[in-house]
């Protein structure tokens, strides 16, 4: 007697299956499901993850809550230790005077006499060099990476030189050379330059311009320049040979395939460069004290971080003055860093690329 084989397919244990689970309650049917499976455990993980970053992210942004509360609040919410995060005398009494004392849009001299305010300077000045710094980073990086020349390491040397060294070790022959600039002075400010040899022996005091930071930016040796060299290196290495070899066959010459070939494909890490020192120029403190000092200094974001004198004025002698003023200063801050926030809003998926395009990430 032959016995008779049968064969059960893929769709018959689907169907098997399905026809056991319909008789299931959803309740028979989940335990059944933690039961064959790891799900539980997955469950547990994900739980803790979440946790874990909900916890790591709120230490990160409490001192900013606390700030960005604080800056609405009033010297009695201060003095009431029942007022934590929350202001009961709302009010944006900070932000006004801080925008019409300190001259946050424009500022007003002593003569009355209206200019351009610290928002505008600092605006202006960040976008010479960040564009500046990002085109010699660009160019420096390009001829380091694709040019194998004599001394190539040795600029590179240089360039890493100038990330290494502090620049508060460097600020008082900065600040003479500025003070009495010229061109090509050999060893000291003491000798004759080129234009001291023109006019005569005449000085060039460039202090209170902008003028030391555009040419700090064009010799790259401006604020982080070496960093920003560094990056665009990395990532023309990272560019195939191919790329350039083909539009020499082509008949391109160097320059025009920098330009039309390879700066295109530099656009996000252009962008990544140009966020860099857009916003480390926006917060700088040291060289904007170092080359603006006095009244006739160009009024940059620094100066507004102060006791408005109309707040000073109007709350003097109160228990939390001090205190008060620690919270006005803490409301400057967020509001220079408030275009920075708005520009990474807008800019963060560029960042993104460039940061990952560098090969300072992994």
């Amino acid at each position: 007697m032959e016995s008779t084989k049968t064969t059960i397919t893929k769709e018959t244990k689907n169907k098997i299956q399905v026809d056991y689970e319909g008789k299931l309650s959803t309740k028979e049917r989940l335990l059944n499901k933690i039961k064959a499976s790891n799900t539980w455990i997955t469950a547990i993980v994900n739980v803790f993850k979440f946790i874990l970053m909900l916890g790591v992210s709120f230490v990160i942004i409490y001192p900013f809550i606390t700030k960005i509360a604080g800056s609405f609040m009033s010297p009695n919410d201060l003095a009431d230790v029942t007022v934590s995060l929350i202001p009961r005398d709302f009010n944006i009494d900070q932000y006004k005077y801080i925008i019409q004392d300190n001259g946050y849009f424009f500022h007003i001299d002593d003569l009355g006499q209206q200019h351009l305010g610290a928002f505008f300077h600092t605006l202006f000045l960040s976008l010479i060099c960040a564009a500046i710094q990002t085109m010699v980073a660009c160019l420096v990086g390009y001829g380091i990476a694709k040019f194998k020349f004599k001394g190539n390491v040795a600029v590179m040397v240089a360039v890493v030189v100038t990330m290494i060294i502090p620049h508060s070790a460097l600020q008082l022959a900065f600040r003479q050379h500025f003070i009495s600039f010229d061109i090509a002075h050999v060893m000291s400010t003491g000798n004759m330059g080129i234009i001291q040899t023109l006019t005569g022996g005449k000085n060039i005091e460039l202090i209170n311009t902008y003028w030391p930071f555009i040419i700090m930016s064009l010799g790259g040796i401006a604020f982080k320049n070496g960093l920003y060299i560094y990056m665009m290196r990395q990532f023309f290495k990272g560019v195939p040979d191919e790329l350039e070899e083909s539009a020499y066959v082509d008949g391109s010459g160097t320059f025009r395939t920098f330009v039309q070939i390879i700066l295109p494909l530099s656009v996000p890490m252009m962008i990544t460069i140009f966020l860099f020192s857009f916003s480390w120029q926006w917060t700088d403190q040291f060289y904007t004290n170092l080359f603006f000092e006095g009244a006739d200094a160009p009024w940059t974001m620094p100066k507004i971080v102060s006791l408005p004198a109309s707040l000073e004025i109007l709350y003097t002698g109160h228990p939390v003055l001090k205190m008060f003023t620690t919270v006005v200063e803490n409301t400057a801050s967020l509001m220079i860093i408030l275009p920075l926030v708005i520009m990474y809003l807008f800019c963060q998926k560029y960042l993104v690329q460039g940061i990952e395009r560098s090969g300072l990430v992994g």
